[in-house]
C-alpha cells in the first residue's frame, strides 16, 4: 500500500508539485506547470481542494470507488478525506486546482456557511461534469482568486479571496443542480430501488432489530455516498432522505396499529426503537395523536 501523505498545508501541497506558494492559506494551480508529477500518491488532504480538468490523463479512487477522471469534470475533497491517485504512464497532468485551507474561512460568511456545499462529500464517481461555457465561467473565478492572491496582502484580501471562493462554490453548486436534473431518468431509478429496498427492509426481521433504517445503509445499497444521496431524494421528492424514511415509518406503524393485535412496545421493537416511549413519542408527532388513540380511532 503507498503511503500516505498528510497534506496540512498549502505549502505542504505546493512544495509536492514543486509549485510556488503565493499566499499561505489560499493557492490555485495550474497542473500542467507542475514541474514534479508522481505517477502514484495517496493524499490525506487538511485542506480543501476543487480539481478542474481538462483532459483525461488518470484513475482517482476514493474509498473503495474509482472514477476515470475524464475531460470536463470536477472533483472536490475535503479535510479529512482520503484519496489514490494514478497517473497513466507518459501522461502529463492538465488542470486547474483551488485550494483553502479551512484557517481562511474564520470570521468570513463562507465559514459559517460552508457545510451546504455538500459536494464535498460526494464520491468521485459522483463528479461534475461540466460543459464548456460553464467552464468558462468556473475558470473566471478562478483567475479573480488568482489576481487577488497575486495582489499585495491587505486589510481586503481575506474577504474578497473568500468572496470569490464563494461565488466559485455557488457555480458548482448551482451546475450540481443542473446535472440532477439532467439525470432525472437515472434519478427516478434510484428513488424506485430506494422505494423498495424500504420496503424489504420492514419485511425483513433481522434488519428491523439492527436498529431504524439509516440514511448510509440506502445509500450503500445504491452504490452512492450519503451526501449525494440525500441531495438526489431531496431534488427529486422535496424531502430530505431521512424525512423520507420517517414517512415510511409513520405509515408501516399505522398499518401495524390498525391492522394487527400487537401491543404498542411490540410495534415499536418490531419498528426498530430501543424504547416504547420513543415511538409514541415520534408517532404522536407524525400523526397528531398516541399510538393507542389512533387504533382506537380506527377500530
Amino acid at each position: 500500500m503507498k503511503e500516505v501523505i498528510k497534506v496540512d498545508t498549502i505549502d505542504q501541497y505546493n512544495k509536492l508539485f514543486g509549485l510556488e506558494t503565493l499566499h499561505p492559506l489560499v493557492s490555485v494551480v495550474d497542473l500542467s506547470k507542475a514541474p514534479i508529477w508522481p505517477d502514484h500518491f495517496r493524499f490525506n488532504y487538511g485542506v480543501y481542494c476543487i480539481y478542474l480538468k481538462d483532459a483525461k490523463c488518470g484513475t482517482i479512487r476514493y474509498g473503495r470507488q474509482n472514477y476515470d477522471y475524464q475531460e470536463g469534470s470536477i472533483v472536490a475533497f475535503a479535510p479529512g478525506q482520503i484519496a489514490n491517485v494514478d497517473m497513466e504512464r507518459g501522461m502529463k497532468p492538465s488542470g486547474l486546482g483551488v485550494l483553502f485551507h479551512p484557517d481562511l474561512l474564520r470570521g468570513t460568511p463562507l465559514g459559517r456557511e460552508i457545510d451546504r456545499y455538500s459536494f464535498f462529500s460526494y464520491d468521485v464517481n459522483e463528479a461534475l461534469h461540466i460543459s464548456e461555457r460553464e467552464r468558462k465561467i468556473l475558470v473566471d473565478c478562478i483567475d479573480k482568486i488568482g489576481y487577488e492572491m497575486e495582489h499585495s496582502i491587505d486589510q481586503h484580501s481575506k474577504r474578497l479571496i473568500a468572496t470569490n471562493i464563494e461565488l466559485f462554490l455557488d457555480y458548482c453548486m448551482r451546475f450540481y443542480d443542473r446535472q440532477f436534473i439532467t439525470r432525472s431518468e437515472v434519478n427516478h431509478d434510484v428513488l424506485v430501488k430506494f422505494e423498495r429496498l424500504l420496503d424489504e427492509y420492514f419485511k425483513n426481521e433481522d434488519l428491523r432489530r439492527s436498529g431504524l433504517p439509516q440514511v448510509r445503509y440506502f445509500a450503500d445499497k445504491v452504490c452512492l455516498s450519503p451526501n449525494y444521496f440525500g441531495d438526489l431524494v431531496k431534488r427529486e421528492t422535496g424531502m430530505t432522505a431521512q424525512e423520507y424514511i420517517q414517512n415510511k415509518i409513520i405509515n408501516v406503524s399505522k398499518e401495524w396499529m390498525a391492522d394487527t393485535e400487537l401491543t404498542v412496545s411490540q410495534v415499536a421493537y418490531e419498528l426498530g426503537f430501543q424504547y416504547s416511549q420513543h415511538f409514541s413519542r415520534f408517532f404522536k408527532k407524525g400523526v397528531g395523536c398516541t399510538p393507542l388513540e389512533y387504533r382506537r380511532a380506527q377500530a
